[in-house]
């Protein structure tokens, strides 16, 4: 497959490792996360720091991925670099997680590993100093490797949710140390991570393989020492490797032309009334769900902006989706949108008091940088270990489920408990204080990290 790897006006000496300017050296680094933009966006943003500092930096993952990415992003010394994958069991528009069928993710990945030698042929072209990679692609450090180029891993998500998976792939046998993280077996039989961890020997070994097989003496992630110290002490423990949070990598939020219908909206409003209510871009509610959030928010009486997305090709409408007259009664009170909100802009808003979210990582992270406690309603994945951190850290509340369903009753007792209660004050205050410490130490763990990389590319 053909590799499209510079713009126009890129130059590359290819000679030699390094470019040279002066008295600076310049190191390259290759990025290749997993094939989901929650992944996708966090590189991204550890890539323009990078470059910031003097790197140069490239970002390999599908075309359908890149797309969004070099439409929106004003960094022009960033670099695409297209990775075909060899399967041609799925449409090219199907080589993301985004909008993908549930039932197609494991021929994804299975298309994703069997792309291993294209990958190499990319490692060739670009002949990086380092390779930073994803904790979900083991044979991306082994190809650099034989490739000989150093590598390290990045973990997207938080130390919570790793250094749980970390522990109970190693020791199996024995209880989690931090008891706010552990889960009764009701709720181990909802979560898929613990159920993978717990039953697959294959997924735990894959997981432990992504650390052993780095180059690197540390492992990088997404994360703050303000928010998770004791977790990624602990994960350093379990992987016998330094773990280095970088900071918060999150996006700043990009202007666009329909945001002022979202923000004359909120304008409107008193200052802390709106609940902003967001389940992410890889989950989509059931037509269930759909129905006790919506009542839920109906019955709690609060303002609320309301973000409803759905797959792909679903053969469903917004009308279609919502109780009957829910729109009607709820009136100006609550603003409800498909598919899309500038989700940062909103969160900084000041009518904006609380984010009733699916406790994805990067939407936890945006609501503690824009100071906004967070009621959750996790599902999947990382989300239960990251809504028990919330809670623990004094940020949020989480809106329990009765069996395997979440209830109106409950969704609506839980929002107005926070909203107007004296508990919800503490929160806001807790967020706020946690805030400034994150940012007062941004620069110091980015700094820290840099150094590490460069001892790294220097061998």
């Amino acid at each position: 497959m053909p590799i499209k790897p510079f713009s126009h006006h890129w130059i590359l000496i290819e000679q030699n490792p390094t470019i040279m300017s002066g008295e600076q050296q310049y190191y390259k680094i290759l990025m290749f996360p997993w094939l989901a933009h929650g992944h996708i966006s966090p590189f991204t943003e550890l890539a323009k720091r990078l470059i910031r500092r003097n790197f140069h930096v490239f970002l390999c993952s599908t075309p359908v991925n890149l797309e969004p990415f070099r439409k929106s992003m004003n960094e022009p010394s960033l670099k695409f670099v297209e990775l075909h994958l060899s399967s041609t069991e799925l449409p090219k528009k199907f080589h993301t997680t985004k909008n993908l069928p549930t039932h197609l993710m494991q021929t994804l990945k299975a298309a994703f590993d069997e792309s291993k030698e294209n990958f190499r042929n990319i490692l060739k072209t670009f002949k990086p100093d380092i390779l930073i990679y994803d904790f979900l692609q083991p044979w991306a450090p082994q190809v650099a490797s034989e490739e000989g180029i150093s590598s390290v891993v990045l973990l997207p998500c938080g130390a919570a949710c790793f250094s749980f998976i970390a522990h109970y792939s190693i020791h199996p046998e024995m209880e989690f140390p931090f008891e706010s993280l552990r889960f009764p077996e009701t709720e181990r039989e909802n979560s898929e991570i613990i159920q993978a961890i717990i039953n697959s020997a294959e997924s735990k070994e894959r997981f432990l393989r992504c650390f052993e097989m780095s180059s690197a003496s540390f492992i990088l992630i997404n994360s703050s020492n303000p928010i998770e110290a004791t977790y990624i002490s602990y994960l350093s423990e379990l992987v016998k490797k330094e773990v280095v949070p970088v900071g918060f990598l999150i996006q700043e939020p990009v202007q666009k032309s329909d945001d002022s219908t979202f923000l004359d909206w909120l304008s409107k409003k008193n200052t802390k009334s709106v609940v902003y209510v967001s389940f992410g871009s890889e989950y989509f509610l059931t037509k269930n769900e759909i129905e006790e959030v919506a009542l839920g928010l109906e019955i709690s009486g609060v303002s609320f902006i309301w973000v409803v997305r759905f797959p792909v090709g679903e053969k469903m409408n917004l009308d279609e989706a919502l109780p009957q007259g829910f729109r009607k009664r709820v009136g100006d009170r609550g603003m409800i949108v498909e598919g899309w909100a500038p989700q940062a802009k909103i969160l900084r808003h000041s009518s904006v008091g609380w984010f009733l979210s699916h406790c994805g990582w990067n939407s936890i992270l945006e609501a503690i940088s824009c100071r906004v406690p967070v009621i959750t309603m996790p599902m999947q994945l990382d989300q239960p270990m990251n809504s028990r951190l919330v809670a623990e850290l004094g940020i949020g509340i989480e809106i329990r489920r009765d069996g395997k369903k979440y209830t109106r009753g409950e969704i609506a007792r839980v929002i107005k408990k926070v909203v107007v209660g004296e508990v919800g004050k503490e929160m806001e205050r807790n967020v706020d204080k946690l805030s400034n410490e994150v940012r007062g130490n941004c620069d110091v763990e980015m700094n820290a990290a840099v150094k590490r990389l460069v001892q790294l590319a220097k061998g």
